[in-house]
This record gives C-alpha cells, sequence and structure tokens, in this order.
C-alpha cells in the first residue's frame, strides 16, 4: 500500500466513490462502470485545501502515457479535479496494480486535437459531450515521473 492511498480522499459523489474502492479491492478487475477496462485512479492535490482526493477516469494509451479529458458529461464548466491538476501538475496514477507520480500536461493546437480524435475514436460518447457545451474540454497527457 502506498502513503498517498492512505491519505487520499474520494470523490463525496458516492457513485464514484464506490467505483474508487471496488478498482482498489480489485485492481481495477471488477469495477461496475461500462469502461472499465479503460479505468485508471487519478489522485490530485486539491488547490486550496491541499488534500489528495481519487477520480476513476477513463484512459486510452498513447505510448507509454496515458490520455484522459476533463469532459464532465459536457456540462458547461470543467470538473474540480481539472481545475486542482491546472494549479498543480504533479499526480498519482493507478493503472490497474500499477501505481506512480505523473505529470499531468494540457495539451494544445494539433496535439490536442489528435489526441481528442483518439479519445472519441476509442469512446464515442466523448463527441457527444463536446457537442453539449461551448467550452473547449480539456485533454491531458499523463507522464510517469522518472
Amino acid at each position: 500500500m502506498h502513503e498517498i492511498e492512505v491519505a487520499a480522499v474520494d470523490s463525496p459523489h458516492q457513485p464514484i466513490a464506490d467505483q474508487a474502492h471496488q478498482y482498489l479491492a480489485t485492481d481495477g478487475a471488477e469495477v461496475d462502470h461500462p469502461y472499465a477496462d479503460r479505468l485508471i485512479l487519478l489522485y490530485v492535490t486539491g488547490r486550496t485545501s491541499g488534500v489528495v482526493r481519487r477520480v476513476p477516469l477513463v484512459s486510452v494509451p498513447d505510448g507509454d502515457d496515458l490520455i484522459i479529458v476533463a469532459s464532465k458529461g459536457g456540462a458547461p464548466d470543467h470538473p474540480a479535479w481539472y481545475r486542482n491538476l491546472a494549479s498543480d501538475p504533479r499526480v498519482w496514477v493507478r493503472n490497474r496494480s500499477d501505481f506512480y507520480e505523473a505529470e499531468a500536461i494540457v495539451l494544445k493546437g494539433d496535439e490536442r486535437t489528435a489526441a481528442w480524435g483518439r479519445m472519441v475514436e476509442a469512446m464515442a460518447f466523448f463527441d457527444g459531450y463536446e457537442k453539449k457545451t461551448n467550452r473547449v474540454i480539456p485533454v491531458i497527457r499523463l507522464v510517469r515521473s522518472s
């Protein structure tokens, strides 16, 4: 067990907290989520509280990195975890039994466009989220720290 996991606080939304607990109990093998095979746990530090929180998110691999998006289901505002990550890009990732520190890089321009296309190709529902909102949905690359 990693120290950061012990200190982490789950999302206040019960279904999300339940997914995080299922993920931890089974190393991601048995989670009540339609894309459980693409799920990771992302740990971010609260920008005002300093408390580490974890949230289950879908991802797609890109070489050695993972790509995630801050879609919030197409809501008009960014999710809290993204605002925290934008304030402090040092994050932790649990991908199955692999737990590591990473840098979160918000993608821009052509790199964002290409990564967004990969997400939509893997999970078509993201296209609907983009059409539902006026904001540009952030696309983030998670790069494992050395």
